[in-house]
């Protein structure tokens, strides 16, 4: 099928994101996947970009967006790689997408909802801290045929979930959505994971540390006991004692 021409699309119109918990928010589900999450197969997190399944259809704009078994183009400034095209990323809508409520006017159970359980998004989450639009803070939405049904949480095939979490993240304490593994453990931040192998270095420095003063001791302790060994030796041989014939 001959490839769309995209030359006169608009993939950015500089509308800022709507708040900076927000913003915080989208990034912290992006850069630790990108930073930490190695699940053995390529795939793309993306944040606040238009997401485009035909020319002929409007374009949606998800939060976040991850999809597995595609490769990141690398010439981010060539046209049909400024949005996330599904023809160009072998014809895969996403696998999952959040959308993080910040008023009543979004839509993210209404019109957003509809269009991703349209295109084909196999799991929707969205994300409401503050209650805007819903008693819970997370719902979770699996595609089941052509419809959503509800879950009790994100059950990938790919090994990747999701978990609430209370905690700091870029010196903001609160409620973050954070991705979990296959092994249930939160999938780190580049910062994170930064520290825990600082920690883990220092864990181990003073590991080791310990063991030469233990080594070092354990030397004084033998030096020791081989010098009171040698006076005993020359005290019984003013006695005229040959320490070496006693058994």
């Amino acid at each position: 099928m001959p490839v769309p021409d995209v030359s006169n699309v608009v993939t950015e119109d500089d509308t800022p994101v709507d708040n900076l918990f927000s913003e915080k928010q989208m990034r912290l589900l992006t850069e630790s996947l990108h930073s930490s999450w190695h699940p053995g197969f390529s795939f793309v997190a993306m944040a606040n970009v238009g997401l485009y399944v035909a020319l002929n259809r409007p374009v949606v704009v998800p939060d976040v967006l991850v999809t597995t078994q595609v490769t990141q183009h690398q010439d981010l400034w060539q046209k049909d790689h400024r949005s996330y095209f599904t023809w160009v990323y072998e014809g895969k809508v996403p696998d999952i997408v959040v959308e993080i409520v910040s008023n009543t006017k979004g839509g993210e159970l209404t019109t957003k909802k509809a269009n991703y359980e349209h295109i084909g998004v196999q799991w929707y989450v969205v994300f409401d801290p503050a209650h805007r639009i819903q008693e819970e803070d997370l719902q979770i939405f699996c595609r089941v045929g052509s419809h959503y049904e509800k879950r009790s949480s994100l059950a990938t095939d790919f090994g990747l979930g999701l978990q609430l979490w209370t905690g700091e993240f870029e010196d903001v304490t609160g409620p973050w959505l954070r991705w979990v593994d296959s092994s249930g453990e939160i999938v780190p931040t580049g910062k994170e994971n930064a520290f825990k192998q600082a920690t883990l270095a220092r864990h181990e420095s003073e590991r080791a540390r310990h063991e030469s003063e233990r080594a070092r001791h354990e030397s004084e302790r033998a030096n020791h006991e081989s010098n009171r060994a040698g006076k005993l030796a020359n005290k019984l041989r003013e006695l005229g004692i040959d320490p070496d014939a006693i058994g």
